[in-house]
């Protein structure tokens, strides 16, 4: 059942969204805006080349503060928290006791805080198992005041330096606190240069009260027009970024989903503070190669044929028996191909083999290919 306009819970830019025509759909309990007049391929190919605004209010996000929040916080995830440095940006794997992913998150050392940014439809079920894993060990701070701005693509810094001198420094999955002027008065943010499109861009925590100002200003420079839901998926499947709840969810693993890159050597067999981490057993043995501990992995598929192939189509092998599924697809605007992702058996995802997917009863043959689909473009200095 789809919810009434009465059960949607609003953004703060609903009015600027509706005002600029947008076409708002239900997603994540929240009215969001899929996309504009022009259309998801002018959006996903505008965001390519100049800059592209993304409302992604209906984020979570969180501050987990005192002494031992950082080790708190490392208990929950294979990722190395206590050694990041002041101003640097991560990706983190919340994770359940059978290793599968509960969500995954970024998170950032403030110094005085972690603050982290978790998916909308998982925000609430995250903090309340943060909460109950570690809240007493830290102060774990919801900010449902905040509100979230993405501006995404190679024309990004500029727009962004004009109103905030000195983003440019920034390097990729680094932030800091800024003070953006919008004409009128200034506002007060924190950025991180980072963002789910494959292109350079920043991610800008704003109090809600500020939002719109903000959005104003940004979309008043040459560099920038508003992008939807749908070109966001599209940008971010291209990038080779998985959704989670479709491409990840609590029954993959780290390693099935091709994630291990996130798990660093000190929460590693062997680093100074291995496991420790919910599944820890099953993803270490995972990564060590223990026979028969991996099932499936997620890889990169490309249609050797014109048709585009869409979540839960059947993945078969050549001799007709089910292999797996498509998780994520559509035709990549940017290479004007259709890509998708999906879970395979080990056997099946080597470079270059080849395998099925069955569209409309018919098979359509889709090869293995290296992710990202287009190549990436942060900003690293």
């Amino acid at each position: 059942m789809s919810a009434s306009p009465d059960d949607l819970l609003q953004v703060p830019l609903n009015d600027l969204h509706l005002a600029l025509g947008a076409r708002m759909v239900p997603f994540a309990g929240y009215a969001m805006p899929v996309q504009y007049p022009e259309g998801l391929m002018a959006e996903h190919k505008h965001t390519r080349s100049a800059a592209g605004l993304f409302d992604v209010s209906h984020m979570g996000q969180l501050r987990l503060v005192g002494p031992d929040a950082a080790a708190a916080f490392e208990s929950l995830i294979p990722v190395d928290v206590i050694d990041l440095g002041v101003g640097k940006q991560r990706y983190g794997l919340l994770l359940n006791d059978a290793g599968g992913i509960i969500d995954d998150l970024m998170f950032v050392n403030r110094g005085t805080d972690i603050f982290v940014i978790v998916n909308g439809a998982c925000k609430v079920g995250d903090i309340a198992h943060i909460q109950a894993k570690i809240g007493n060990r830290c102060q774990v701070i919801p900010m449902p005041e905040r509100a979230l701005l993405a501006l995404q693509g190679p024309q990004a810094a500029t727009a962004l330096s004009r109103l905030a001198p000195g983003v440019e420094k920034l390097v990729f999955m680094t932030g800091g606190n800024f003070s953006v002027q919008t004409g009128e008065r200034a506002i007060d943010v924190y950025l991180t240069r980072s963002g789910y499109t494959g292109e350079d861009g920043f991610e800008i925590s704003v109090h809600a009260s500020d939002t719109l100002a903000l959005a104003q200003a940004l979309l008043a420079q040459p560099e920038v027009k508003p992008i939807g839901l749908g070109a966001r998926n599209s940008l971010r499947l291209e990038a080779g970024l998985p959704l989670y709840g479709n491409d990840v969810d609590t029954t993959t693993t780290p390693v099935e989903a091709g994630l291990q890159w996130a798990i660093q050597k000190v929460r590693r067999s062997g680093g100074a503070r291995a496991g420790g981490f919910p599944g820890a057993d099953k993803i270490l043995a995972q990564l060590g190669g223990e026979p028969g501990s991996v099932t499936r992995k997620r890889v990169g598929l490309k249609a050797l044929a014109r048709v585009p192939v869409r979540e839960h189509v059947e993945l078969q092998n050549l001799a007709g028996e089910r292999i797996g599924e498509v998780t994520s697809g559509l035709l990549g605007p940017t290479i004007d191909q259709p890509i998708a992702m999906g879970y395979v058996p080990p056997s099946h995802a080597a470079l270059g083999s080849q395998v099925n997917a069955i569209v409309r009863g018919k098979p359509v043959q889709m090869e293995v290919v290296a992710m990202p689909f287009v190549p990436t473009n942060y900003f690293r200095g």
